[in-house]
Protein backbone atom coordinates (compact mmCIF):
# COMPACT_ATOMS: atom_id res chain seq x y z
CA UNK A 1 0.00 0.00 0.00
CA UNK A 2 2.90 2.18 0.62
CA UNK A 3 3.73 2.08 -3.55
CA UNK A 4 0.64 3.56 -4.09
CA UNK A 5 -0.08 6.41 -1.48
CA UNK A 6 3.78 7.42 -2.62
CA UNK A 7 2.68 7.03 -6.07
CA UNK A 8 -0.22 9.25 -5.47
CA UNK A 9 1.35 12.05 -3.34
CA UNK A 10 4.44 12.46 -6.66
CA UNK A 11 1.84 12.64 -9.35
CA UNK A 12 -0.31 15.27 -7.25
CA UNK A 13 3.17 17.01 -6.70
CA UNK A 14 5.09 16.64 -9.43
CA UNK A 15 3.57 15.81 -12.00
CA UNK A 16 0.53 17.73 -12.41
CA UNK A 17 3.27 20.66 -11.27
CA UNK A 18 1.68 21.57 -8.02
CA UNK A 19 5.03 21.56 -6.15
CA UNK A 20 7.11 20.83 -9.27
CA UNK A 21 10.93 20.64 -9.00
CA UNK A 22 13.78 19.75 -11.02
CA UNK A 23 13.92 16.24 -9.73
CA UNK A 24 11.32 13.98 -9.74
CA UNK A 25 10.83 12.24 -6.21
CA UNK A 26 11.41 8.78 -5.64
CA UNK A 27 9.33 6.07 -4.41
CA UNK A 28 11.13 4.43 -2.13
CA UNK A 29 8.88 0.88 -2.40
CA UNK A 30 9.39 1.19 -6.14
CA UNK A 31 12.14 -2.14 -5.85
CA UNK A 32 9.94 -3.80 -3.56
CA UNK A 33 6.91 -3.18 -5.53
CA UNK A 34 8.85 -4.35 -9.05
CA UNK A 35 10.21 -7.91 -7.52
CA UNK A 36 6.65 -8.82 -6.13
CA UNK A 37 4.84 -7.70 -9.74
CA UNK A 38 7.86 -9.90 -11.09
CA UNK A 39 6.99 -12.86 -8.66
CA UNK A 40 3.21 -12.39 -9.34
CA UNK A 41 3.74 -12.67 -13.09
CA UNK A 42 6.09 -15.76 -13.00
CA UNK A 43 3.12 -17.11 -10.95
CA UNK A 44 0.38 -16.18 -13.21
CA UNK A 45 2.42 -17.66 -16.16
CA UNK A 46 0.43 -21.21 -14.65
CA UNK A 47 -2.88 -19.69 -14.73
CA UNK A 48 -5.75 -19.16 -16.74
CA UNK A 49 -7.65 -15.63 -17.30
CA UNK A 50 -10.99 -14.75 -18.64
CA UNK A 51 -9.69 -12.23 -21.50
CA UNK A 52 -11.85 -10.53 -24.52
CA UNK A 53 -11.59 -10.67 -28.34
CA UNK A 54 -13.61 -8.08 -30.43
CA UNK A 55 -14.60 -8.98 -33.85
CA UNK A 56 -17.02 -9.45 -37.15
CA UNK A 57 -18.39 -12.41 -37.49
CA UNK A 58 -21.20 -14.08 -39.15
CA UNK A 59 -23.42 -16.50 -37.44
CA UNK A 60 -21.88 -19.53 -39.30
CA UNK A 61 -18.38 -18.34 -38.22
CA UNK A 62 -19.68 -17.93 -34.89
CA UNK A 63 -20.77 -21.59 -34.89
CA UNK A 64 -17.28 -22.74 -36.18
CA UNK A 65 -16.04 -20.90 -33.41
CA UNK A 66 -18.05 -22.98 -30.62
CA UNK A 67 -17.13 -25.95 -32.52
CA UNK A 68 -13.60 -25.86 -32.85
CA UNK A 69 -12.06 -23.53 -31.12
CA UNK A 70 -9.74 -19.93 -31.93
CA UNK A 71 -6.93 -20.25 -34.44
CA UNK A 72 -3.94 -18.17 -35.02
CA UNK A 73 -3.87 -15.36 -37.62
CA UNK A 74 -2.01 -16.37 -40.17
CA UNK A 75 -1.91 -15.71 -44.30
CA UNK A 76 -2.90 -19.36 -44.78
CA UNK A 77 -5.94 -18.97 -42.14
CA UNK A 78 -7.13 -15.47 -43.90
CA UNK A 79 -6.92 -17.60 -47.03
CA UNK A 80 -9.22 -20.48 -45.56
CA UNK A 81 -11.59 -17.89 -44.03
CA UNK A 82 -11.81 -15.58 -47.35
CA UNK A 83 -12.27 -18.83 -49.10
CA UNK A 84 -15.11 -19.86 -46.37
CA UNK A 85 -16.73 -16.82 -47.21
CA UNK A 86 -17.07 -17.53 -50.88
CA UNK A 87 -18.57 -21.05 -50.52
CA UNK A 88 -21.43 -19.64 -47.79
CA UNK A 89 -22.07 -16.68 -50.56
CA UNK A 90 -21.08 -14.24 -48.04
CA UNK A 91 -18.40 -12.72 -50.55
CA UNK A 92 -17.69 -13.67 -54.41
CA UNK A 93 -14.06 -14.87 -55.80
CA UNK A 94 -13.47 -11.77 -57.23
CA UNK A 95 -13.80 -9.69 -53.48
CA UNK A 96 -11.73 -12.16 -52.03
CA UNK A 97 -8.97 -12.34 -54.18
CA UNK A 98 -9.22 -8.42 -53.42
CA UNK A 99 -8.67 -8.64 -49.97
CA UNK A 100 -6.04 -11.30 -50.39
CA UNK A 101 -4.10 -8.91 -52.11
CA UNK A 102 -4.51 -6.15 -49.89
CA UNK A 103 -4.51 -8.44 -46.61
CA UNK A 104 -2.70 -6.54 -43.44
CA UNK A 105 0.39 -9.79 -43.57
CA UNK A 106 1.53 -7.98 -47.01
CA UNK A 107 3.32 -5.12 -45.19
CA UNK A 108 3.34 -6.47 -41.34
CA UNK A 109 3.79 -10.41 -41.41
CA UNK A 110 6.38 -10.27 -39.13
CA UNK A 111 4.67 -8.19 -36.03
CA UNK A 112 1.34 -9.68 -36.97
CA UNK A 113 1.01 -13.39 -37.91
CA UNK A 114 1.16 -16.23 -36.05
CA UNK A 115 -0.77 -14.44 -33.22
CA UNK A 116 -4.60 -14.08 -31.35
CA UNK A 117 -5.60 -11.16 -29.96
CA UNK A 118 -7.24 -10.14 -26.54
CA UNK A 119 -7.31 -8.01 -23.79
CA UNK A 120 -7.86 -8.70 -20.22
CA UNK A 121 -10.18 -6.85 -18.95
CA UNK A 122 -13.47 -6.03 -20.87
CA UNK A 123 -14.01 -2.84 -22.65
CA UNK A 124 -17.40 -1.42 -23.92
CA UNK A 125 -18.53 -1.88 -27.18
CA UNK A 126 -18.27 1.78 -27.60
CA UNK A 127 -14.65 2.28 -26.69
CA UNK A 128 -12.47 3.96 -29.85
CA UNK A 129 -9.84 0.89 -29.28
CA UNK A 130 -12.48 -1.62 -30.13
CA UNK A 131 -14.96 -0.08 -32.43
CA UNK A 132 -13.06 -0.15 -35.49
CA UNK A 133 -12.22 -4.00 -35.04
CA UNK A 134 -15.83 -4.52 -35.09
CA UNK A 135 -17.03 -2.84 -37.98
CA UNK A 136 -15.75 -4.64 -40.85
CA UNK A 137 -15.89 -8.40 -41.49
CA UNK A 138 -12.34 -9.43 -41.34
CA UNK A 139 -11.15 -6.73 -38.85
CA UNK A 140 -7.47 -5.23 -39.46
CA UNK A 141 -6.02 -8.82 -40.85
CA UNK A 142 -8.80 -8.36 -44.27
CA UNK A 143 -9.28 -4.37 -44.06
CA UNK A 144 -6.56 -2.59 -42.40
CA UNK A 145 -5.01 -1.22 -45.84
CA UNK A 146 -8.28 -1.65 -47.58
CA UNK A 147 -9.31 1.44 -49.45
CA UNK A 148 -12.16 0.76 -51.89
CA UNK A 149 -15.21 2.12 -50.31
CA UNK A 150 -17.72 -0.16 -51.89
CA UNK A 151 -16.01 -3.37 -50.45
CA UNK A 152 -15.65 -1.54 -47.00
CA UNK A 153 -19.18 -0.86 -47.08
CA UNK A 154 -20.18 -4.82 -47.78
CA UNK A 155 -17.99 -5.98 -45.01
CA UNK A 156 -19.40 -3.47 -43.06
CA UNK A 157 -22.95 -5.24 -43.48
CA UNK A 158 -21.59 -8.90 -43.06
CA UNK A 159 -22.33 -10.25 -39.95
CA UNK A 160 -22.67 -8.63 -36.54
CA UNK A 161 -20.14 -7.45 -34.13
CA UNK A 162 -19.06 -9.67 -31.40
CA UNK A 163 -16.75 -10.12 -28.44
CA UNK A 164 -15.46 -13.63 -27.65
CA UNK A 165 -15.14 -14.36 -24.17
CA UNK A 166 -12.18 -16.57 -23.46
CA UNK A 167 -10.61 -18.58 -20.69
CA UNK A 168 -6.74 -18.00 -22.11
CA UNK A 169 -3.90 -20.03 -20.21
CA UNK A 170 -1.04 -17.76 -19.95
CA UNK A 171 1.82 -20.08 -20.16
CA UNK A 172 0.63 -20.25 -23.85
CA UNK A 173 0.11 -16.22 -24.13
CA UNK A 174 2.37 -13.21 -24.33
CA UNK A 175 1.47 -10.30 -22.37
CA UNK A 176 2.29 -6.37 -22.52
CA UNK A 177 1.67 -4.78 -18.99
CA UNK A 178 1.84 -8.15 -17.32
CA UNK A 179 -0.66 -9.56 -15.35
CA UNK A 180 0.75 -9.20 -12.18
CA UNK A 181 0.40 -5.26 -12.80
CA UNK A 182 -3.24 -6.03 -12.41
CA UNK A 183 -3.13 -8.42 -9.59
CA UNK A 184 -1.64 -5.70 -7.67
CA UNK A 185 -3.98 -3.16 -8.70
CA UNK A 186 -6.81 -4.86 -7.62
CA UNK A 187 -5.42 -5.62 -4.23
CA UNK A 188 -4.38 -2.36 -4.12
CA UNK A 189 -7.96 -1.16 -4.46
CA UNK A 190 -9.53 -3.66 -2.19
CA UNK A 191 -7.41 -2.02 0.63
CA UNK A 192 -7.87 1.47 -0.26
CA UNK A 193 -6.01 2.40 -2.97
CA UNK A 194 -6.98 3.53 -6.23
CA UNK A 195 -4.72 2.61 -9.16
CA UNK A 196 -5.60 2.30 -12.69
CA UNK A 197 -7.39 -0.86 -13.53
CA UNK A 198 -3.86 -1.99 -15.22
CA UNK A 199 -5.61 -3.57 -18.13
CA UNK A 200 -3.53 -5.26 -20.71
CA UNK A 201 -3.02 -6.50 -24.20
CA UNK A 202 -1.79 -10.30 -24.69
CA UNK A 203 -1.81 -12.80 -27.75
CA UNK A 204 -2.25 -16.40 -27.69
CA UNK A 205 0.81 -18.59 -29.46
CA UNK A 206 -1.19 -21.69 -29.92
CA UNK A 207 -4.48 -22.26 -31.66
CA UNK A 208 -7.27 -22.52 -28.50
CA UNK A 209 -9.62 -25.25 -28.07
CA UNK A 210 -13.41 -25.03 -28.07
CA UNK A 211 -13.82 -25.41 -24.63
CA UNK A 212 -11.44 -22.31 -23.94
CA UNK A 213 -14.44 -20.07 -25.57
CA UNK A 214 -16.17 -19.31 -22.39
CA UNK A 215 -19.21 -17.23 -24.29
CA UNK A 216 -20.35 -15.18 -27.39
CA UNK A 217 -21.76 -12.19 -27.21
CA UNK A 218 -23.57 -10.31 -30.12
CA UNK A 219 -24.74 -7.28 -30.78
CA UNK A 220 -28.28 -7.09 -30.03
CA UNK A 221 -27.97 -9.17 -26.95
CA UNK A 222 -28.33 -7.77 -23.56
CA UNK A 223 -24.86 -8.97 -22.75
CA UNK A 224 -23.00 -7.11 -25.85
CA UNK A 225 -24.42 -4.07 -24.88
CA UNK A 226 -23.03 -4.23 -21.23
CA UNK A 227 -19.76 -5.17 -21.62
CA UNK A 228 -17.55 -3.01 -19.42
CA UNK A 229 -20.46 -1.68 -17.55
CA UNK A 230 -22.54 -3.82 -15.47
CA UNK A 231 -21.39 -7.46 -17.40
CA UNK A 232 -19.59 -9.65 -16.29
CA UNK A 233 -21.35 -9.03 -12.95
CA UNK A 234 -19.58 -6.95 -10.34
CA UNK A 235 -16.89 -5.58 -12.76
CA UNK A 236 -16.89 -1.82 -12.43
CA UNK A 237 -14.19 -0.28 -15.19
CA UNK A 238 -12.41 2.20 -12.30
CA UNK A 239 -10.39 4.03 -15.39
CA UNK A 240 -13.24 5.88 -16.26
CA UNK A 241 -13.39 7.79 -12.96
CA UNK A 242 -9.51 7.31 -11.96
CA UNK A 243 -8.84 10.82 -13.22
CA UNK A 244 -11.47 12.28 -10.87
CA UNK A 245 -10.65 9.70 -8.03
CA UNK A 246 -7.18 10.91 -8.15
CA UNK A 247 -7.12 14.82 -8.47
CA UNK A 248 -10.78 15.68 -7.22
CA UNK A 249 -10.95 17.02 -10.75
CA UNK A 250 -13.52 16.70 -13.36
CA UNK A 251 -11.80 14.87 -16.76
Amino acid sequence: MGYYERAKAVFLAHDLGRDRGLVRPDNRFAEDFSALRDHIDALMGARTIRAWHYTRLTDREVARVRADGVHLSTPASLRQRLDAMVADGDLTAAQADQLWAQNMFTHQHASRADKFWAVSHPLAVTDHGVVPLMSHWGGEAASMWLRDESLLAHLAALGRPRVLELGMPLGQCQSFGGPGRAVLATFGRAHGACPEKCGFDLYAKAPLEAGTVLGVHSEGEASFGRLGDGFPAGFVDVDRTHWTELTGEDD
